[in-house]
C-alpha cells in the first residue's frame, strides 16, 4: 500500500509512518519545515518533502494520514480528498491500531512521554516485545520515537487535545493527573475533565483504569455502575516510593510519580518486581525531558539541560528537580512560551510560578531567569489574542530583578559574557528553543 502522510514532523505522525514501513508499505511524508522529527523519518526510510506544493501529490495513493495541526483548506489534503482518496487524521489511524492489538494507553497533562518511555523498557525487560510509539525519542530506542515489537502488546501516549484520546480503544489506561491544559481547545478545566472521565469509560469491563491518587481531579470522578474495570492507584505517598527515588537516574518527586505509575501497570500485567526496577534503574531519561548535556561557552565549561516544559505546573516541577541536583550551582533558565494562547489562559499561573523561582534560595531559587519570544504553533493561533499576550508584558508582570526579557537573537550572546564556568542553563520550551543547546 502506498500510504501519504501529511504533518510528518509531528512526533507521534513519524512514529506511525515508522510503523507503516515496518509492515512494508511504501511510505511518504510532507510538512512545513525542516526539523529533528523530520530528519528521524527520513534516516528511517520515509520520502520526506519540505513544503506544501503540488508536486508532494503522488499518483496511487492509498491512504492519507494527516496530523490535528493540519487544516482541511491543506493543497494535499483537499485534493486527496476531492480524488476520494481515504483520509484518516492521526487520532484516526492511531485508534485502528488499538483495535488489533492489547493497547496500554498513557494519558495526562503531564508526564506521559517519561511515562510511556519507562513502561516500554519495562516490558522490553520481561521480554513482553511490545510495540511502542511514544511522543518523545528514546536513546534504548535507537534515539526513534517507534519500536515494533511481534506480541500483542501496543503502548502508546495518548494525548487528550482535540479529544484526539477518543479514538482509541485501550486495555490499561494510565492517568498521570489531569490540569488546565490546551484550553486553546477545550476552553474551561470542566471540559478537560469532561473528556478524561469519556475517555476512562471507553475501558472494557476487563479493563483497568490506572491513576494518581495524589491528584484530587481524578480522585473525585464517579462512574456509572455498568463500568466494572479495575481500578489501580499509585501515590507518592506509599512507601514504595521511597525505593523508587533511591533507584531512578532521572531527577524529581513527578519522575517517581511517573515510575510508580509503571509499578502499577507491570503488577496487572504479572511482570516481577525486579525485573520492573532493573528496567526503571537503568532508564536513562528522554529527548528534551531533563536532558543533560556538558557544553562550553566562550571557554567556559558549563552544564546544559534540554527541557520540553510548557505549563506552569511542568516548569515548577523541572525547576525544583534541578535545584533538588544542583544544590549549590548557578542556574539559569531560558524559558520560550509555546503558543500565544497558552500564555494567555495560563498568565496568572505563570506570573506566580516564575515569581517563586526568582524568588529565595530555600524556595528553589533559579539564579537569573530570562523569557524569550513566544512560539507560534502552526494552525492554532487564532483571533485576537495575540495581540493581548507578549513576553514583555509576562515579565513585566512577574516584576523581578533575576527576571527578564530577551528577544531570541540576543540569547547566545547574552549568555556567551555573562555566564560562569560551572553554571547550569536549562533551555526550556516546547517550540524551537532547543536548537540554542546545540550553539554550546
Amino acid at each position: 500500500m502506498k500510504i501519504h502522510l501529511i504533518g510528518i514532523g509531528g512526533i507521534g505522525v513519524s512514529a506511525l509512518a515508522q510503523y507503516y514501513l515496518a509492515k512494508g508499505h511504501t511510505v511518504s511524508g510532507s510538512d512545513l519545515v525542516a526539523s529533528e522529527i523530520t530528519d528521524l523519518a527520513e534516516q528511517k526510510g520515509v520520502n520526506v518533502i519540505i513544503g506544501n506544493f503540488a508536486e508532494n501529490i503522488s499518483a496511487g495513493t492509498d491512504l492519507v494520514v494527516y496530523s490535528p495541526a493540519v487544516k482541511l483548506e491543506n493543497l494535499e489534503l483537499k485534493f486527496y480528498k476531492d480524488k476520494g482518496i481515504r483520509c484518516l487524521s492521526y487520532p484516526e489511524a492511531l485508534g485502528e491500531l488499538t483495535k488489533e492489538h492489547y493497547t496500554i494507553a498513557v494519558s495526562g497533562s503531564h508526564g506521559k512521554s517519561t511515562t510511556t518511555a519507562m513502561l516500554a523498557l519495562a516490558l522490553i525487560e520481561a521480554g513482553l516485545d511490545p510495540t511502542v510509539i511514544v511522543g518523545t525519542k528514546l536513546k534504548e530506542l535507537g534515539n526513534s520515537n517507534f519500536r515494533m515489537g511481534k506480541s500483542k502488546f501496543l503502548v502508546i501516549e495518548a494525548c487528550e487535545y482535540d479529544s484526539s484520546f477518543l479514538n482509541y480503544n485501550p486495555k490499561i489506561i494510565v492517568v498521570t493527573n489531569i490540569d488546565k491544559e490546551h484550553l486553546d481547545y477545550f476552553k474551561t478545566f470542566a471540559n478537560v475533565k469532561k473528556a478524561f472521565k469519556s475517555f476512562i469509560v471507553r475501558l472494557p469491563k476487563d479493563g483497568y483504569l490506572v491513576f494518581n491518587k495524589d491528584d484530587q481531579k481524578i480522585s473525585n470522578f464517579q462512574f456509572p455502575i455498568s463500568n466494572k474495570f479495575s481500578i489501580k492507584q499509585f501515590s507518592i505517598k506509599n512507601k514504595e516510593s521511597a525505593k523508587i527515588k533511591k533507584i531512578l537516574k532521572v531527577p524529581g518527586k513527578h519522575n517517581v510519580s511517573n515510575a510508580l505509575a509503571v509499578l502499577n501497570v507491570a503488577r496487572i500485567l504479572e511482570i516481577p518486581d525486579n525485573i520492573t526496577l532493573k528496567a526503571l534503574s537503568e532508564f536513562k531519561g528522554t529527548w528534551r525531558r531533563f536532558e543533560i548535556k556538558e557544553g562550553n561557552i566562550n571557554n567556559k565549561k558549563i552544564t546544559v539541560i534540554s527541557d520540553y516544559a510548557h505549563h506552569p505546573n511542568e516548569i515548577k516541577a523541572t525547576l525544583s528537580a534541578a535545584r533538588e541536583k544542583y544544590p549549590v550551582k548557578k542556574i539559569w533558565l531560558i524559558f520560550q512560551p509555546h503558543q500565544h494562547q497558552r500564555t494567555y489562559y495560563l498568565f496568572n499561573d505563570f506570573v506566580m510560578v516564575f515569581s517563586r523561582a526568582a524568588g529565595s534560595r530555600q524556595a528553589g531559587r533559579i539564579d537569573k531567569i530570562i523569557i524569550t519570544d513566544i512560539y507560534d504553533v502552526a494552525g492554532r493561533e487564532v483571533g485576537k489574542i495575540n495581540k493581548q499576550v507578549s513576553s514583555e508584558k509576562l515579565v513585566k508582570k512577574i516584576n523581578k530583578k533575576n527576571v527578564l526579557y530577551l528577544p531570541t537573537q540576543e540569547l547566545e550572546n547574552f549568555l556567551g559574557k555573562n555566564m560562569g564556568a560551572g553554571d547550569v542553563l536549562i533551555v526550556m520550551g516546547a517550540g524551537d528553543i532547543y536548537k540554542l543547546c546545540d550553539k554550546f
